[in-house]
């Protein structure tokens, strides 16, 4: 792998920073065909990324799976979920894979329209002893109902408490937090929901807020998510954070903590336009990066992959964009 040392400036909190940034080079993007939604995982020092459903090379992915062992050359492995799932259609997305350690599995979340009448958008639970899969759903949606409420999950075990946690939501409605029960099958009995994150606090990115992504970094649970439109020739999309230091909440908004009104830290630039829906990942080093889809400025056309580094500083998430 490839490390670059160089040196950035920006502005975090009011103040003028410089750091010099040690991370592997990468150049995106690092797949260039529809890979949208993406969820990247490092096992052992060999990255799975996982992405919304597509055609690739002429097959259809329920979730798409590539590999990667240096981030930068990535080869498409097919489907993760070949079966789908039986209550589902043919719509599947925004895919969340964690491995359960004590239970030596891995757990794909993911969100996918219900073939009934009686909801809409719902997420599904499927299970694997390996990270290329074959993921297996567990027979029934997790959650579901009436429009897009229920998509874009993130799980996460909460370092310090042991719990199994999921975050989610989109349409318009706060993104919510709830504990899952041991087997990762239903929401833990006497939870409910809690918001964490609404819409429509600031002025730009806001109308609609989605995919989160929770990343434990010393001491705080940081909340990735997205807004406002993914896709489409009206695509608005952008990265924003909030910080806690309770997984529950409550979170502050890095508008608010910096008296911008923005919480954005990824947005359109002249090569890429909106840019969003990451996940968060560590390399063996314990280099941080994010991974997430973006349109070509140039090109337009579908969501490909980009993976970029990403440096705590001052308490906040800086993402660094090479150009």
């Amino acid at each position: 792998m490839k490390k670059i040392g160089y040196q950035i400036q920006f502005v975090l909190l009011g103040m003028l920073i410089s750091v010099v940034v040690n991370a592997q080079q990468i150049g995106n993007p690092v797949l260039n065909h529809d890979f949208p939604d993406p969820t990247v995982i490092n096992v052992e020092g060999k990255y799975y990324g996982y992405a919304t459903n597509s055609v690739v090379n002429g097959k259809y992915a329920h979730i798409q799976l590539a590999t990667s062992a240096d981030l930068t050359h990535w080869e498409d492995k097919g489907d993760a979920l070949p079966n789908g799932a039986t209550w589902a259609g043919r719509d599947f997305w925004a895919p969340h894979v964690i491995y359960n350690q004590k239970q030596r599995q891995y757990v794909m979340f993911f969100s996918a329209r219900s073939k009934t009448k009686d909801m809409d958008m719902c997420i599904g639970v499927a299970f694997a002893t390996k990270p290329d899969g074959p993921f297996i759903d567990m027979g029934t949606p997790l959650i579901g109902g009436k429009g897009y409420v229920n998509i874009d999950p993130c799980a996460i075990i909460d370092p310090k408490s042991g719990k199994k946690l999921l975050y989610w939501g989109s349409d318009h409605v706060p993104i919510n937090v709830q504990e899952l029960s041991d087997d990762w099958k239903s929401f833990k009995p006497g939870t409910l929901p809690q918001p964490v994150v609404y819409p429509a606090r600031e002025k730009a990115y806001s109308t609609l807020v989605e995919g989160p992504w929770v990343d434990y970094n010393k001491g705080y649970y940081y909340l990735y998510y997205s807004g406002d439109n993914c896709c489409g020739p009206h695509a608005n999309y952008a990265v924003m954070v909030a910080r806690a230091k309770n997984p529950f909440g409550p979170f502050q908004r890095l508008g608010e903590a910096n008296g911008t009104g923005s919480s954005v830290i990824l947005e359109k630039d002249e090569n890429w336009l909106a840019p969003g829906h990451n996940s968060i990942f560590r390399d063996n080093n314990g280099d941080v990066y994010i991974a997430y889809h973006a349109i070509s400025a140039q090109h337009k056309g579908v969501r490909v992959l980009l993976i970029s580094p990403v440096i705590y500083k001052k308490g906040w998430p800086v993402v660094i964009v090479k150009s």
